[in-house]
């Protein structure tokens, strides 16, 4: 399987990162370990939201098609916010 997924930061609950893997509970420990460089400085990292492909080139698709795209990033982002505030 391959996963689109997308972090909080714990330290700043207002980022979200997006990215995809083919090993999620690994990245998701990169990431929170430091070993990404990009998200080194906002870790650590809550995971709040996958979604899960059969194939790499769709699960990249789904993470180029949302970082693209505010009409596709706004919604997800927003839906991703209210779930959080529910719990």
């Amino acid at each position: 399987m391959w996963y689109f997924y997308v972090l909080q930061s714990i330290k700043e609950p207002n980022y979200f990162y997006k990215g995809s893997t083919g090993k999620l509970k690994e990245r998701f420990h990169q990431h929170n370990n430091g070993e990404v460089e990009s998200t080194r400085p906002r870790r650590p990292y809550r995971l709040v939201y996958y979604e899960a492909y059969l194939t790499e080139k769709t699960a990249r698709d789904r993470e180029a098609g949302v970082k693209q795209s505010g009409s596709i990033s706004v919604p997800l982002l927003r839906r991703i916010k209210n779930s959080l505030e529910d719990k």
